[in-house]
């Protein structure tokens, strides 16, 4: 993946995370999605099967947004959450893959019995 992010914006009213790549590609990530699929090692583990699934984080936001060097950002949540290193390629594919990993999201807390309080996320900027 060799798009780099040519801007990225934090819209807090509206909790997305606008990122338009130097291909043109662009994507609005929730604060929501963007803490659910965390790449710290607190919610992905150390392995396969060390996943801890995040809940309740709707009402996430992002109080701030770290450049670090010239290949990644670190997301500061208001939850104290602030350990993940958001790589471009990585926001890349959670912009290209949202949709599937939502669903993937939902279909988790689905089988664990942990209702959902909102509406899915709906697609825009792609």
């Amino acid at each position: 993946m060799s798009a780099r992010p040519a801007s990225i914006t934090l819209r807090t009213r509206s909790r997305v995370l606008a990122v338009t790549f130097s291909d043109g590609t662009q994507f609005e990530l929730p604060f929501e999605y963007l803490r659910v699929y965390s790449p710290s090692a607190e919610v992905r583990g150390h392995g396969p099967g060390q996943e801890t699934l995040q809940i309740g984080k709707h009402n996430v936001n992002i109080t701030k947004v770290e450049p670090v060097g010239n290949y990644a950002v670190r997301l500061i949540f208001d939850d104290g959450h602030d350990t993940g290193l958001y790589t471009w390629s990585y926001l890349y594919e959670l912009g290209r893959e949202r949709e599937k990993k939502w669903q993937r999201y939902l279909d988790r807390l689905k089988e664990l019995g942990i209702p959902y309080p909102t509406p899915v996320p709906h697609k825009t900027g792609q």
